[in-house]
């Protein structure tokens, strides 16, 4: 019987230590999409330096929600960064969503940002410039080369935590502490 390959869809890729990769160097990555096709994700704990003020101005939407004032736009991976990506929750009924699992939704059309400039809604979500992307296969091998560890996402971790927590407490998720990770990679 031929093994299942793995599917990464719905978990947290954690950069370790040993990353070369500048754009992912201690990051927390949330795939939205992962089948023989390739992958795609989302960086999750690395705000730039732009805020949604400025993001909503440059894009001519009246920013019209004062609770959402000055929350960061996060650089979301070295791919398309010239476009913006919401991550958020719930699904939601938009013009170009990719849906991963039930709960959350990867959107790439302008339709939500103007629901949210408008009326905060979706409630949680995550605004993005770029996205992470691996070829066919290229995923699988830098898991068997020790680039990642993965867990399953918990959401919370995304939506409720301050930034700097994110890669700290999806470590927990696994019952590890960042901090006693070795950059030297064992294969038994």
């Amino acid at each position: 019987m031929k093994a299942q390959p793995a599917n990464f869809t719905g978990h947290f890729l954690i950069a370790m230590p040993s990353m070369a990769d500048p754009n992912f160097a201690r990051t927390l990555t949330f795939v939205c999409e992962h089948n023989e096709g390739g992958a795609l994700g989302v960086i999750v704990n690395r705000p730039t330096e732009m805020n949604w003020n400025e993001l909503f101005e440059r894009i001519d939407i009246s920013l019209d929600v004062e609770s959402l004032e000055g929350q960061p736009v996060y650089f979301g991976g070295p791919v398309q960064v010239d476009r913006g990506f919401v991550l958020h929750r719930p699904v939601g009924h938009w013009h170009s969503t990719l849906p991963v699992g039930d709960e959350l939704g990867f959107t790439s059309s302008r339709d939500i940002l103007e629901a949210v400039a408008r009326d905060g809604q979706p409630e949680e979500m995550l605004i993005s410039l770029g996205y992470a992307g691996w070829a066919a296969g290229q995923l699988e091998w830098e898991m068997s080369q020790n680039a990642w560890l993965s867990v399953g996402a918990d959401p919370h971790i995304i939506f409720g935590l301050p930034v700097e927590q994110r890669l700290p407490a999806a470590m927990h998720l696994l019952g590890i502490d960042y901090a006693n990770l070795s950059d030297v990679a064992g294969h038994a």
